[in-house]
């Protein structure tokens, strides 16, 4: 290359030139090609939110729908044009509030009790909590056991999503305690996204772990001085579109809760295999049934013994992935159900790759809407399974004529 420069001419020198400035810094960003002209135009708000539903001007209607207390309308997300980030924001604050809603009507609608985890936490420990009916340890006959999905649902909650833009009874778990009790059932709700609280850096701490790294010191001063060079725009950048500056925070992971894996077990361990239920049941809704699998995989002797049916619905786990034994997938298709999303009918039989159990329509295609649209369904097959139990034959959660034939891989 050096070559080619001395021989070619003003032009080559310029262009070889620019072309070694671009790969030189390959971790400058691209705030450059932003037009902070435009960006300086509007302020952002503050983010500063309220901490009631009332706050929000938000109310849940006799329907079970978010409603806005003056003009009746649904709940808006883009509050402010062109803000996108400050209208998440405000929805995710929304969203913690209906997370406490929903814990008080799980303690004041469904007369569930809150039980703390670990069991033996101390006062000064992170802690997570799940909630049960006060007979789940001692109701001699049936136990309900539920298991929301991944991200930022918490106990009762299958979607946010669905509980802010469409109704409580489709985006909770309300549905499902309510009949379970009705029903005769003990029920745990269990609370696996619960695996940390965040706590606010110190100085000390900020500083450590910006000092940290592994690179050369004459590399790394040669970056620290383009960082520095890039700080001023940043930073006059930042001020528009991040005016209101965001704590750093730290995770501290709660004892042996830590992941939803983790967190079924230990709930398996302390509460359901002391449970007196004679017919323990499953009902798992996404990376819940993933949560299910891995609970089976660390104790299956135990779960095989105590759990009469298992309902999952658009379950995300994946038999070989999870390196599942061939005793577990043949009990998991004589004792499992999975309710995916599909346009056919409900209940309607759904061909899968997977030899573990089988899958069935549950009339939706929306995947947050499975539990819900499998409802009614689910409970039959709970009701099919206990029958089945007692006279020693398997229920049938499919039409009988469509009913999938597994073969061994």
């Amino acid at each position: 290359m050096m070559a080619q420069l001395q021989q070619g001419g003003p032009d080559e020198k310029e262009k070889t030139t620019h072309t070694l400035c671009i790969f030189s810094f390959p971790f400058l960003d691209l705030l450059s090609r932003i037009d902070l002209d435009e960006l300086m135009k509007k302020d952002e708000p503050p983010l500063e939110f309220p901490d009631t539903l009332e706050g929000f001007e938000y109310i849940f209607n006799e329907k079970g729908q978010l409603r806005h207390i003056k003009t009746g309308e649904p709940f808006v997300f883009n509050y402010r044009e062109d803000l996108h980030r400050w209208n998440q924001k405000r929805y995710e604050a929304l969203g913690e509030i209906i997370t406490k809603y929903i814990y008080e009507l799980l303690q004041n609608e469904c007369h569930l009790k809150k039980v703390t985890l670990p069991v033996d936490a101390i006062e000064t420990e992170p802690k997570s909590f799940i909630f049960m009916s006060e007979d789940a340890l001692v109701n001699p006959d049936k136990l309900l056991v539920l298991i929301h999905g991944n991200g930022v649902v918490r106990a009762g909650q299958w979607a946010r999503r669905l509980i802010i833009n469409e109704d409580l009874d489709s985006g909770t778990q309300i549905p499902y305690i309510k009949r379970a009790i009705e029903e005769g059932y003990g029920v745990i709700v269990l609370n696996p996204n619960e695996n940390y609280i965040e706590v606010e850096k110190t100085k000390a701490q900020i500083q450590l772990s910006s000092d940290i790294s592994d690179e050369p010191a004459e590399k790394r001063e040669r970056k620290d001085k383009i960082q520095k060079e890039t700080k001023k725009r940043r930073d006059f950048y930042e001020k528009y579109r991040n005016p209101q500056k965001e704590k750093e925070t730290m995770q501290i992971y709660i004892r042996d809760n830590g992941s939803p894996e983790e967190h079924a077990i230990y709930v398996w361990d302390h509460f359901i295999s002391q449970s007196a239920a004679e017919n323990v049941f499953f009902v798992a809704h996404s990376y819940g049934g993933l949560a299910f699998v891995e609970l089976m995989i660390q104790r299956e002797a135990e779960v095989k013994n105590r759990v009469t049916a298992v309902a999952l619905t658009d379950s995300v786990h994946n038999v070989w992935h999870q390196e599942v034994g061939k005793t577990i997938r043949e009990w998991m298709r004589e004792n499992c159900c999975n309710w995916v999303s599909s346009s056919e009918p409900l209940d309607t039989s759904v061909e899968s790759m997977l030899p573990d159990c089988p899958r069935v329509s549950a009339g939706t295609e929306r995947h947050e809407l499975t539990s819900w649209k499998s409802f009614p369904s689910v409970f039959k097959f709970f009701s099919e399974a206990v029958k089945a139990k007692n006279s020693l034959v398997k229920p049938t959660p499919t039409r009988r004529s469509n009913r999938i034939k597994y073969e061994e891989f």
